[in-house]
């Protein structure tokens, strides 16, 4: 089993009362998990490695589990007209009900997260097959987003018990170059950011990063707020967002719109290779959202000398921005499917540790755009 950590390894601090090791999956509920499935791996080249459903005696939904690199994604959908899965699906759309945590000791994580505050999804408990066990407990953050502790140490099968191993769907699957979770934004309501800033700082110990107000991120028509919260190793990272007054509707009251509640709005995945990975997502039919060509016009001046020729970004609709460690390329899909809500980042840093803050403006630009289409602004 591949492990779910990020490249910038650090000793866990002797204060840090909760110690991850990464990201162990993203679980997705949508209407249609074997046709979801179907997608990630044909368009964004995720090998089959796992599934759960009736065969495997699991009589209410059914998952499947996609693995790049050291993401794995379960895409779960209910087999039940009155589900909590079929409830969750109606009202928001195929979104991220769980972001799951590895950690080493799923008990101590639930117990000391709980007793700082947190409300607890479902207490630890303690599965096993002939592949060894897993042990796994619950909390609930924004909205009806779940954080799982997963605790694995001790198994050795394709994904947990209950779960078989499995290939398929797409004849042949190829990777495009993804290679793990690189930060998971949740949006959040009116008022709502600090709520849940003080949440992560004080339920999960976690600390703040990086703060943009709405004077880093507006338009001329539309604004938002956004705080970076970094578990204490630098594993984890959830950026949080909430709206902001604008002359016109921004893109996370769109989200809150059509998702119907708070809930994570896009994952960043990493690449070492943004031109190749982008490239091949664009020839497979992947939708990404565009800024006009003057953005590059003075991209040089902007950001300074980088190793890759501009006119290949520009081709590509590529971002770039630079911080005082180096700097980063991005993009950003539009949105996965027919609400506005989830979509994804691909993103690669060549030293950067920030987010892209020279870019907001012509990326909110182009998701404001979209928004006109849609009749949303």
């Amino acid at each position: 089993m591949q492990t779910m950590t990020s490249p910038e390894v650090q000793a866990h601090p002797a204060h840090d009362f909760l110690p991850l090791k990464g990201t162990d999956y993203v679980e997705f509920y949508v209407g249609n998990a074997k046709q979801s499935a179907y997608y990630y791996q044909a368009a964004f080249g995720f090998e089959l490695v796992a599934y759960a459903g009736p065969e495997t005696g699991l009589r209410d939904r059914a998952s499947y589990v996609l693995q790049q690199g050291k993401i794995r994604f379960v895409l779960t959908t209910s087999l039940l007209p009155d589900s909590d899965i079929t409830r969750h699906v109606a009202q928001h759309g195929d979104g991220v009900k769980v972001m799951a945590l590895w950690v080493d000791d799923a008990r101590k994580s639930w117990e000391e997260t709980t007793k700082r505050g947190a409300r607890s999804a479902f207490e630890p408990l303690t599965i096993e097959d002939e592949f060894g066990s897993v042990t796994l407990s619950g909390i609930y953050t924004y909205g009806e987003t779940v954080h799982t502790f997963v605790e694995r140490t001790n198994y050795t099968g394709a994904f947990m018990p209950g779960f078989v191993a499995k290939t398929g769907l797409v004849p042949q699957t190829n990777p495009v170059g993804l290679l793990h979770v690189d930060h998971c934004v949740g949006n959040v309501g009116w008022g709502e950011m600090n709520t849940w800033v003080k949440f992560y700082e004080e339920v999960m110990g976690f600390k703040l990063l990086l703060t943009f107000d709405d004077e880093d991120i507006s338009t001329e028509y539309s604004a938002l707020m956004s705080k970076v919260m970094s578990n204490g190793n630098g594993y984890v990272k959830f950026p949080i967002n909430e709206p902001a007054e604008g002359k016109k509707k921004s893109q996370i009251e769109e989200y809150l719109d059509f998702y119907h509640s708070p809930g994570v709005q896009h994952i960043a995945i990493a690449t070492n290779d943004i031109r190749t990975t982008v490239a091949e997502l664009r020839r497979r039919g992947v939708e990404f959202l565009s800024v006009p060509a003057s953005y590059y016009e003075d991209l040089v001046e902007r950001i300074g000398s980088i190793d890759e020729e501009i006119d290949s970004l520009k081709e590509l609709n590529l971002l770039v921005d630079r911080d005082e460690e180096g700097y980063l390329l991005q993009i950003f899909t539009k949105p996965v499917e027919d609400r506005p809500t989830v979509f994804f980042e691909i993103i690669q840093r060549k030293g950067a540790k920030s987010f892209g803050k020279g870019n907001f403006k012509a990326l909110f630009e182009s998701i404001e755009r979209e928004q006109a289409l849609r009749g949303n602004l």
